[in-house]
């Protein structure tokens, strides 16, 4: 039974393939936004320091486990990437000096732990593998919220900002694509945790790519209420 289980998790990890790509151009965007240190365009580290979380303790399986040369690269882009974007705001000299830690407040640790006790308290298995694969997907959830509460806090949003943000969002509308299209190829796929945490992590955006949209079709700057 478990090996019929990880065999259709490694089938899955090999189909997710299309929905990557969102999410390296995040990366790509936000090195881009602090390599140039413009002035503070509204990245926030807390969100950064967040998804590095996040894949850190979904990619666990890097150490036990081999999927593919493409799955192991991709994961190790990831993990290399967001770790790099957290030093380079902590430690840069330039860029450091232009990160405003006056806006960027949102208290993202009081995140972390409901997501971790929410993870031992539902999930499919009860291994560690598996409650840090549950955390990341709970902590990935949310992971956006310091980020869109310094953008309503900014008000007025930088447009490489805007689009790295747009990005996540269509990163994870790829994945909703990926799991429909999972739904009905794949006999017996049910992922509830996957799928609400997913969702929550949708409407989250919703707000943003409202205003998003608006400023894009006007052909105007972005503006968000505060």
């Amino acid at each position: 039974m478990g090996g019929e289980r990880e065999a259709r998790k490694k089938k899955g990890e090999e189909k997710k393939r299309f929905s990557c790509w969102p999410m390296e151009w995040r990366s790509y965007c936000v090195l881009v936004v602090v390599g140039e240190a413009i002035n503070e365009v509204g990245i926030s580290l807390k969100t950064q320091e967040l998804y590095a979380l996040v894949f850190a303790s979904r990619y666990l399986d890097i150490l036990t486990d081999f999927i593919s040369f493409y799955n192991t690269t991709m994961k190790m882009i990831f993990l290399a990437s967001s770790f790099s974007i957290v030093w380079y705001m902590r430690r840069h000299k330039i860029v450091r000096r232009s990160y405003d830690r006056e806006q960027d407040t949102f208290r993202h640790l009081f995140l972390i732990l409901p997501c971790l006790i929410l993870s031992l308290l539902i999930n499919e298995r009860f291994t560690f593998k598996e409650v840090m694969w549950t955390f990341s997907l709970f902590l990935e959830a949310v992971a956006i919220l310091p980020q869109l509460v310094l953008l309503q806090r900014t008000k007025n949003v930088d447009n490489l900002t805007g689009q790295y943000v747009f990005l996540l969002g269509a990163y994870r509308a790829f994945y909703i694509l990926n799991w429909i299209y999972r739904y009905f190829t794949e006999p017996h796929y049910v992922h509830w945790i996957t799928w609400i945490s997913g969702l929550v992590q949708t409407l989250l955006y919703a707000d943003f790519f409202y205003y998003y949209l608006n400023s894009w079709k006007n052909n105007v700057k972005l503006q968000l209420p505060a």
